[in-house]
């Protein structure tokens, strides 16, 4: 057993009808915050009331930010810091999927340092120095695994670039994860972040950086998305499922939190970069069968593990055989679940696929996959993928 260190400072308050503690919570931390959400529409219209109607039952006064954009830009979390400035928050709650928790850790930090939370992403130009005002992190989508992370990712639209920021000190204080609130999510976003979560499970098990507890994590998370998400998307109201789903979610966060993620998530990165219409989930999809066939040759053993998970029976295969199931089971799984898609029917322009492949490289996913690829093999990989038949 190698030798590690795992790190989780986030208490988690999981199960059903959790969102009625936010009160008491937050109380613990200040009195005025800065509630972070999309815009209201009649799906969450009503939770986002009834949190603020909590928050004020405890005494603590919200100023509503609601211009979160999917794939968070720096003039969006810009325009929420000087607002948590000006209101002088104590805390910020996140309140909603990746977007919103990303972009509530991003002001959280901007409305405390100088410049931008652009300048502080990876390799930027700054560094995080003291603390960022507390998190609360309250999750509604069971995907992104930002309730229990140190990340938050960013886009700049001027660079078509999209980025993170990674720092201990942006790990939300509390998370809150109700399957509740996770109810009327529909199929295709059930879907996509459904596979997101797996593929941060994928990730962190097969990373090169992958520890035991972290191994741990991953499997289990694998193994409830594979035998849960199929069965959730045929019926979206199950209980039962949706709560399953939030604990892999948060098993498969617990895991990133310390490991991280490989190549696909830097493509994906890249790929929202450019087409920020793209959901995060599509973006790691589109590229994984070939990402698979990739790495296969330097991850057998594991590969072995996850294929395993999805069809016991190859229990009674060797390691080598078994692992090369895996690639046309997950293209089995991707259709089943809706996520089967190449990149013209993302309306990726092809003459972006270049520079994709190059902007891959910016980030520092691709060097803990097992197989360190090329700017050639991304390329490649991405070539691959554009149409499939």
């Amino acid at each position: 057993m190698n030798n590690f260190t795992y790190y989780q400072p986030t208490r988690i308050h999981f199960g059903w009808g959790k969102l009625k503690e936010v009160g008491p919570i937050t109380a613990r931390y200040g009195t005025r915050a800065l509630l972070v959400t999309v815009p209201p529409f009649p799906a969450m219209e009503e939770v986002f009331n009834e949190t603020k109607q909590i928050l004020k039952n405890y005494g603590v006064t919200v100023q509503h930010f609601d211009q979160v954009v999917p794939n968070p830009t720096t003039e969006s979390i810009s325009q929420g810091a000087q607002i948590a400035k000006e209101f002088k928050a104590q805390v910020v709650i996140g309140l909603g999927g990746g977007s919103s928790i990303d972009t509530a850790k991003a002001i959280a930090l901007e409305a405390t340092h100088p410049g931008t939370a652009w300048g502080y992403r990876l390799f930027g130009e700054h560094k995080i120095e003291k603390e960022v005002l507390p998190v609360i992190a309250i999750t509604t989508t069971s995907g992104t695994g930002s309730q229990v992370t140190a990340v938050s990712v960013l886009t700049n639209p001027k660079e078509r670039f999209k980025s993170a920021i990674v720092d201990p000190k942006l790990f939300p204080k509390e998370a809150i994860v109700d399957p509740k609130l996770m109810m009327t999510v529909p199929a295709h976003i059930t879907a996509s972040t459904g596979f997101d979560a797996f593929a941060h499970a994928f990730e962190s098990y097969i990373h090169i950086n992958a520890n035991p507890y972290t191994d741990l994590l991953a499997i289990e998370s694998m193994r409830i998305i594979a035998t849960t998400l199929p069965s959730l998307l045929q019926n979206l109201s199950n209980q039962e499922a949706r709560t399953n789903m939030a604990w892999a979610d948060t098993l498969a966060g617990l895991s990133i939190a310390n490991c991280g993620t490989t190549l696909p998530h830097g493509i994906g990165m890249s790929i929202g970069g450019k087409a920020p219409w793209v959901m995060h989930g599509e973006a790691l999809a589109v590229i994984y069968p070939e990402f698979l066939r990739y790495t296969l040759p330097s991850a057998i053993p594991k590969f072995a593990t996850v294929a395993r998970i999805f069809h016991p029976e190859l229990a009674h295969e060797n390691d080598e055989i078994a692992a090369k199931q895996l690639e046309p089971i997950m293209v089995d799984f991707l259709k089943n679940i809706g996520m089967w898609c190449d990149l013209q029917s993302l309306k990726i322009p092809q003459e972006d696929i270049q520079e994709i492949a190059e902007y891959t490289f910016k980030l520092p996913d691709y060097t803990v996959n097992p197989r360190v690829p090329t700017p050639e093999d991304v390329l490649q990989l991405l070539k691959s993928a554009y149409v499939r038949r």
